[in-house]
């Protein structure tokens, strides 16, 4: 499964880039996050409840952060287990681009999955993973603008 999408968030790059990179931030922002813990620069670990069609799973996971073009880009990789739900692993590159007081930010992502979830149907799955993205950059724009960055 692929996603990709672009949304424009009100504030400079450098102030995305580090709200990218604050668990707290993202924890806010990721639906179903339940914790987000930061173990280094690179590496996150977190605790999510989602919800797929009939299929309701706790995931815990791993996630893997290369920064090395940074702010500019950066791309993660992860993986999760959902118990007997199921397992999903994928990765995401992300483009930040600066336009005036704004940035332009791009995501291209693509994911596995495998157990359960697998046998709901990709069309279900794919619908289910366009409204969590979406869900999460609505949630992270608004938290930007909350924050007064914008």
């Amino acid at each position: 499964m692929e996603l990709s999408d672009e949304i424009r968030i009100s504030a400079p790059k450098d102030v995305v880039y580090a709200a990218l990179n604050n668990p707290e931030v993202l924890q806010k922002c990721i639906p179903g996050c339940e914790e987000l813990i930061k173990h280094s620069d690179t590496e996150l670990e977190a605790k999510v409840v989602l919800k797929v069609g009939p299929v309701k799973a706790r995931f815990n996971g791993d996630v893997q952060l290369d920064t090395a073009g940074a702010p500019d880009q950066f791309s993660l990789t992860g993986q999760g287990n959902g118990g007997a739900a199921g397992h999903a692993k994928g990765g995401a590159d992300v483009t930040l681009t600066a336009d005036g007081d704004e940035t332009i930010l791009r995501y291209e992502a693509k994911a596995q999955i495998g157990g359960k979830l697998a046998q709901l149907g990709s069309r279900l799955i794919q619908s289910t993973a366009k409204k969590l993205a979406a869900k999460f950059f609505k949630s992270f724009a608004d938290v930007m603008a909350e924050d007064g960055v914008a």
